[in-house]
C-alpha cells in the first residue's frame, strides 16, 4: 500500500499535480471506507488539483495587484463614520459598476477609509477573476518615467494596460510636472473606455488645474475620469488618529 502510494506521490510530483498529493490521503481513506466509487474518487481528485490551482492563481494575481497591507474588508471597521454606509460598500462589493464600465472616485481628508476601500474593492475583484491593480500616484508616475528605460517598467505598462480594473491611491496629492501629465493623460485617454478606475484624492476636481498647472489638460483628464463615474465624499476624523497607538501604551 505505502509504495502504490509513493509511486502516486511521484507522479504528482513529475506532473505537478500537488493539489491531488496534498488531499490524497484522505480521498484515499474515503474511497476505502466504502463512501465513494470509482467515479467519484476520479472526480474528488481533479476537484482537489483544480482548487489547489485557483488557489495558486488567486495568489499569484493578488501579489501582482500589490494591495496595502491588510486590504481585505475582512479588517474593515464599518462603526468608523465616514459618510459611507454599510449598505453601499455591500453595494460596491457586488461590483456591477465594474462590469458597466464605471469608474468611482473617493474624495475626502486624509484618514477617512479612502484608500482602505478602494482596496478592499481592488482584493474582491482580483479574487472573482478581474484583472485589477493598485497603484499609487508615484508608483504610476515612476513608471511613466522608466517605461522607455527599462524592460520592468515596460512590462508594468503593457500589464496595466489590460487591466479591468486600476486604482490609482492618492492623485493629484502633489503637483505634476508637465511631462508626466500629459502622460498621465495619454495613459488615461488609451483606458478609459475599456477599463474601470478607482481614484482615491484629497482635492476636489476643481483644484485638480492647479496641481497640474495646466486648467485644459485638466479638464480633458476629468472629462474622461468622470463621464462614468459615482463621486463618494468621505468626511470626519482620521481613523488612524482617533486609533493612535503608542509604544508607551503598550509597555504599560
Amino acid at each position: 500500500m505505502n509504495n502504490l502510494k509513493q509511486q502516486i506521490t511521484d507522479h504528482c510530483r513529475q506532473f505537478k499535480t500537488t493539489g491531488i498529493s496534498n488531499q490524497l490521503d484522505a480521498l484515499i481513506q474515503e474511497a476505502e471506507s466504502g463512501g465513494t466509487g470509482f467515479m467519484e474518487y476520479t472526480l474528488r481528485l481533479l476537484q482537489a488539483k483544480a482548487e489547489h490551482r485557483h488557489h495558486n492563481e488567486v495568489q499569484r494575481r493578488l501579489k501582482t495587484a500589490r494591495l496595502p497591507h491588510n486590504s481585505k474588508f475582512d479588517h474593515y471597521d464599518y462603526s468608523f463614520e465616514n459618510g459611507i454606509h454599510k449598505n453601499r460598500i455591500n453595494q460596491l462589493r457586488e461590483l456591477n459598476w465594474l462590469d458597466q464600465g464605471y469608474n468611482i472616485m473617493l474624495m475626502g481628508p486624509s484618514g477617512t477609509g479612502k484608500t482602505y476601500i478602494a482596496a478592499g474593492l481592488c482584493s474582491d475583484a482580483v479574487q472573482k477573476g478581474y484583472k485589477a491593480y493598485f497603484r499609487t500616484m508615484e508608483e504610476l508616475v515612476n513608471m511613466f518615467k522608466m517605461k522607455d528605460v527599462t524592460r520592468t517598467a515596460l512590462a508594468e505598462y503593457k500589464r496595466l494596460s489590460k487591466a479591468n480594473l486600476i486604482v490609482i491611491d492618492d492623485i493629484m496629492l502633489f503637483p505634476i510636472e508637465k511631462n508626466q501629465a500629459v502622460n498621465l493623460f495619454n495613459f488615461i485617454n488609451q483606458l478609459y473606455e475599456n477599463t474601470s478606475f478607482i481614484i482615491t484624492t484629497n482635492k476636489k476636481p476643481t483644484e485638480w488645474a492647479k496641481m497640474l498647472d495646466d486648467e485644459v489638460l485638466a479638464t480633458a483628464l476629468l472629462d474622461r475620469l468622470l463621464y462614468r463615474c459615482d463621486i463618494m465624499n468621505l468626511a470626519g476624523k482620521s481613523y488612524r488618529m482617533e486609533n493612535r497607538k503608542t509604544f508607551f501604551e503598550q509597555e504599560k
